[in-house]
């Protein structure tokens, strides 16, 4: 500090009265001026007046920095990049490194600054970038496409574990539960449907004379032919037919069913789910209250007959078939029946083949019928072995030569593999027999003539 002073020229260590100002003793501070006024540096003069501002006064005689900082001007008033909020800066790291966080990247393991340096390396580096892809790729066929739709099993889990803990005064049959099951989840289909759902159009098909067959309605009027064609079975149980005072020339299905979309004064609308909905509820609760003794009773569908329990299959069938058709229609996924459900559906066709088999040769159709060979009722005969796999898959034993013949492993001339739910899309007329996705072995005639005959199981 005595340096700076030794530089200005002119400058006398004198006291106030000309002599030599006293030097400063021995861990004294070096001050200016004279040695009774005090230091105005860093202080006030008088003890009482103004408050000196803070730090040092400058020697030049300008103005003191204030104690109280202005404002600072705003960020954009200035040259500097706004910063971004929420924007993550990516870390450094070396190309090593970030390859080896690409498998997490694909993962979307990584954190945010390990994802952003990944982000940025991955615009720069091609190698990465085909690796980064085929690891997002390779993600996406592990995770499996996921249903809109509850788990069809869901329901019979949640009444298995209710009725466990407390049996009902009045079960449901067996045979009853899977038309239960599948109105239910047409009704959980529907509740959700606007005035343009109930109108969108919808393409019935079935297999008619070796040939393919269509009637084109809505949404609205799929639920209207279900109604009609559950009346059968509402009739058969003693409960009010939803014809009422319409007249169908026949009682065959779809002569019920055009006869109530004519008798109607304009197209079907959403409030035919109510009616329905009451039926399917009245059908299951009074099949509760009779009893597994009711399952044999006969219900008439015009040309042919079906006891109660099988009929009750036919109409979950049909219920979950035309559930698919309304949700294609309006795009929505649909997922098919309970496997256990979906097992006794296929069994029923599986014991209808034999007759329609019969029918077929009947009626000229059936061009392996001159090979038939005459079986007595309950002897063993001519066989195909129908192999369903998938959930609710089994094989079956067709008899091939008579309705009465009992199919045998033992005079077995063909095998026919067809997933479950193919299988019900061909009995269904949903697919053609030439069409089916079949695993075939043996007598290329008889193939011909059961996969014809699941087809014309099918009807409106």
């Amino acid at each position: 500090m005595s340096g700076a002073y030794e530089e200005n020229e002119g400058f006398d260590r004198t006291d106030g009265n000309g002599g030599d100002a006293a030097a400063p003793g021995p861990g004294e501070p070096e001050t200016l001026g004279k040695p009774d006024e005090p230091d105005v540096v860093g202080g006030s003069a008088d003890p009482g007046g103004p408050e000196a501002p803070d730090g040092p006064v400058p020697l030049d005689g300008a103005k003191p920095a204030p104690r109280i900082p202005l404002p600072r001007a705003s960020v954009e008033d200035g040259e500097d990049p706004l910063p971004s909020p929420g924007r993550t800066v990516p870390l450094v790291l070396e190309h090593p490194v970030l390859k080896s966080l690409l498998g997490a990247w694909a993962l979307a393991a990584c954190s945010p600054e390990e994802s952003a340096a990944v982000d940025e390396h991955l615009g720069e580096c091609g190698a990465c970038a085909d690796e980064a892809l085929r690891l997002r790729e390779a993600v996406v066929l592990l995770q499996r496409p996921e249903s809109l739709d509850l788990d069809p099993a869901l329901r019979t889990r949640v009444l298995e574990g209710c009725l466990e803990r407390r049996p009902p005064r009045i079960p449901v049959p067996e045979w009853a539960a899977p038309y239960d099951a599948e109105t239910a989840r047409l009704d959980a289909l529907l509740q959700d449907f606007g005035d343009s759902e109930w109108h969108a159009p919808v393409r019935l098909r079935w297999f008619e004379a070796d040939g393919t067959a269509s009637r084109r309605t809505t949404v609205a009027g799929v639920i209207a032919h279900l109604l009609t064609v559950d009346g059968l079975v509402a009739v058969a149980l003693g409960l009010a037919d939803p014809l009422g005072e319409i007249t169908a020339p026949t009682p065959a299905p779809a002569s019920r069913t055009e006869a109530y979309w004519r008798a109607s004064h304009y197209p079907p609308t959403r409030a035919v789910r109510g009616p329905w909905r009451e039926q399917s509820h009245g059908i299951v609760r009074t099949a509760s209250f009779t009893g597994s003794r009711s399952g044999r009773m006969p219900v008439s569908y015009g040309d042919f007959e079906l006891p109660l329990h099988d009929a009750m299959l036919d109409r979950a069938f049909e219920c979950w078939v035309h559930a698919e058709d309304i949700a294609e229609a309006v795009d929505y996924p649909y997922e098919p029946p309970a496997p256990r459900h979906l097992n006794r559906m296929i069994d029923l066709a599986a014991r209808l083949l034999p007759d329609v088999l019969a029918a077929r040769r009947l009626a000229g159709l059936s061009p392996g019928g001159t090979r038939r060979h005459l079986v007595a009722a309950g002897e063993p005969g001519r066989s195909l072995r129908l192999e369903i796999e998938g959930s609710g898959g089994g094989e079956w034993l067709i008899p091939l030569d008579s309705p009465g013949a009992v199919g045998s492993a033992d005079h077995e001339v063909a095998h026919v593999a067809l997933d479950g739910v193919e299988f019900c899309r061909l009995a269904a007329g949903h697919v053609s027999p030439v069409e089916a996705a079949a695993g075939q072995v043996g007598d290329r005639e008889a193939i011909r003539d059961v996969l014809f005959a699941a087809a014309s199981l099918s009807r409106m």
